[in-house]
């Protein structure tokens, strides 16, 4: 069974006299805020997010993720406080899921609504709910069940033109997803 955990990461910085104040400046590039996922499996994983954001819900996909690597998939500050995360496991099978479902498809994809995705020709998949605490950035690590110690708990998808309830990672093991990616990567 696959689990993600959540690392929230606050921006700032402690100055501490001159030789602080020279590191933060030479290092002001990399303190953007951001929505991240690393991959801490030996797997490759193809990654789709979902959102709200003024314009209504979102869902864009596919981040595809060597083994043991990170990828910025939202640049800047982030938009929303709940972030929804669905993962699949490329080379051994599973999926890290949730009960909010929202609109994929199998190629490189930007869906704009939540409802009606077999209707609207899309796939209807299940994310989990990624709690940022309202965070101008946040990583989402992505491990083996034998790494994760405590799941959150699971409950009801989002409605539509609602903030969604919470949704925790369940994994599927086994074969539930193919075995090739979906055609198109995400790049930003």
């Amino acid at each position: 069974m696959r689990q993600a955990t959540f690392t929230g990461r606050a921006t700032g910085a402690v100055l501490c006299g001159a030789l602080a104040a020279f590191a933060l400046l030479a290092s002001a590039g990399s303190a953007a805020a951001d929505f991240r996922l690393c991959n801490n499996t030996a797997s490759r994983v193809g990654v789709a997010v979902g959102y709200k954001d003024a314009d209504g819900w979102t869902t864009e996909g596919w981040w595809n993720l060597p083994a043991r690597t990170c990828e910025t998939v939202l640049k800047g500050n982030l938009v929303a406080r709940y972030y929804y995360v669905y993962a699949i496991d490329y080379d051994r099978g599973g999926e890290w899921m949730g009960q909010a479902f929202m609109c994929t498809r199998d190629k490189e994809f930007t869906i704009r609504g939540i409802g009606n995705c077999l209707a609207r020709g899309y796939d209807r998949s299940g994310f989990f709910e990624v709690d940022t605490g309202e965070q101008r950035a946040w990583t989402v690590q992505l491990t083996e069940s034998s790494e994760q110690q405590k799941p959150a708990p699971v409950s009801a998808a989002p409605p539509a033109g609602a903030t969604p309830a919470a949704a925790a990672p369940s994994g599927v093991p086994g074969g539930a997803p193919a075995a090739t990616p979906p055609i198109g990567t995400k790049s930003q």
